[in-house]
């Protein structure tokens, strides 16, 4: 990729400041990170989610990096241009803000689950990596521009359930890791349902014992919220018809980081069912992780997600929606987020993107929202004490 990135602009469009003492004034850049700072990045590129984090001691971890090939008009244009692909528009985002750090490398990958907005579709015309022979789309593309260390997903090692996973993208992502791999030494973890200790500080965790990454759910197991214990919420597969088998959404990791007093939930695309069931994925879940501050909305507050049950769980004081259809969010699901009567006290909804005939279709409620389309960065003060949200528009050269 050459040099480091430029920006060319970032323009705080919105700000939304919680219990926090300094100010910034909109229109100035985001001070550069500092140890003890927790930065969160949901990244706009109109294709799918991404979310970059530099956690207090510097560690630094990616959380997904989609991109859809779904056709227009179920799809945003790229952003902030056709210019590059949106792997590329990710690695460069991740650049100019790795180029303070000693070396501009990512700690951790973490794929939520296989979809392409989530990873990267395969589709004619993408660039051959110089690597290996897979393609570079999404995921393949961050990872081989910019080192990792650890990888870590669903299905590894042998991607299996509920069914073999061998589409041209899944066989393409595995090409794609046991390269790294067994060429690179890259590390690569099934993600650990119940556990606090896969995603740790990796350079002074001594300083900060108040942070942790608690691995929440993933494959229809769910954390029982006493030590590492987790509990399988999915039938046997021999007691269901292959039609009735969890679905990729459904299977999706969740995870609950804190840092003091701070909390942030992402559950990549889990979603809610008849009250009960074991289709519910997203009740269990929403009531081990319990109330957060900040909260992904789950499957992009499509109609499928973000139940009454889940959020009256969670009860974020802010939603953020990682947007690329017109379809989220979804009239009843923002209504549901939105209103007081599904759990008391204020709370603002930010997304990366709202398409105009979604604000044509939901109408009034689109208006109150904090932020319709940009970067969102979540900045933790020290200890978790307060943080601030900055909406920008960040082009990189």
């Amino acid at each position: 990729m050459g040099t480091t990135p430029k920006v060319c602009s970032i323009l705080a469009v919105s700000m939304l400041f919680v219990s926090l003492q300094a100010q910034i004034k909109v229109g100035d850049p985001l001070p550069q990170w500092k140890e003890g700072t927790l930065d969160i990045h949901h990244i706009n590129t109109g294709k799918g989610e991404s979310s970059f984090f530099i956690l207090p001691d510097g560690t630094t971890m990616l959380v997904d990096a989609g991109a859809t090939n779904r056709p227009k008009p179920r799809v945003t244009d790229t952003k902030p241009n056709e210019k590059y692909t949106p792997g590329e528009w990710i690695s460069r985002y991740l650049l100019y803000f790795l180029q303070d750090r000693p070396e501009k490398k990512l700690n951790y990958i973490f794929l939520t689950h296989f979809h392409d907005d989530h990873m990267g579709a395969i589709s004619p015309g993408l660039k051959v990596s110089k690597n290996g022979g897979y393609l570079l789309s999404g995921i393949t593309e961050v990872g081989d521009n910019i080192p990792f260390e650890k990888i870590i997903d669903r299905g590894w090692p042998d991607y299996k359930y509920p069914v073999s996973l061998e589409d041209d993208m899944m066989k393409n992502y595995v090409e794609f890791i046991k390269w790294h791999n067994e060429n690179k030494a890259a590390e690569v973890e099934q993600f650990q349902v119940g556990t606090n200790r896969q995603f740790t500080l990796v350079n002074t965790p001594h300083k900060f014992p108040e942070f942790e990454i608690r691995n929440i759910a993933a494959n229809g197991h769910v954390w029982t919220g006493v030590n590492n214990n987790e509990r399988n919420l999915f039938p046997p597969l021999e007691s269901l018809a292959p039609f009735e088998y969890p679905g990729e959404n459904q299977l999706s990791c969740a995870f609950r980081l804190s840092y003091g007093k701070f909390d942030y939930f992402n559950g990549g695309d889990i979603t809610t069912g008849t009250p009960g069931t074991w289709q519910d994925i997203e009740t269990a879940v929403g009531l081990v992780a319990g109330p957060v501050d900040v909260c992904v909305a789950n499957h992009h507050a499509y109609y499928d997600a973000m139940g009454y049950s889940f959020l009256q769980a969670v009860r974020p004081r802010v939603h953020i929606i990682l947007s690329w259809a017109p379809s989220h969010p979804s009239p009843s699901t923002i209504a549901r987020m939105m209103s007081s009567r599904t759990y008391p006290g204020p709370r603002d909804v930010f997304s990366t993107n709202i398409r105009e005939s979604t604000h044509e279709g939901i109408g009034s409620r689109i208006d109150d929202m904090k932020s319709r389309q940009g970067h969102i960065v979540i900045r933790v003060n020290k200890g978790g004490e307060n943080y601030m949200i900055q909406v920008s528009q960040v082009k990189i050269q």
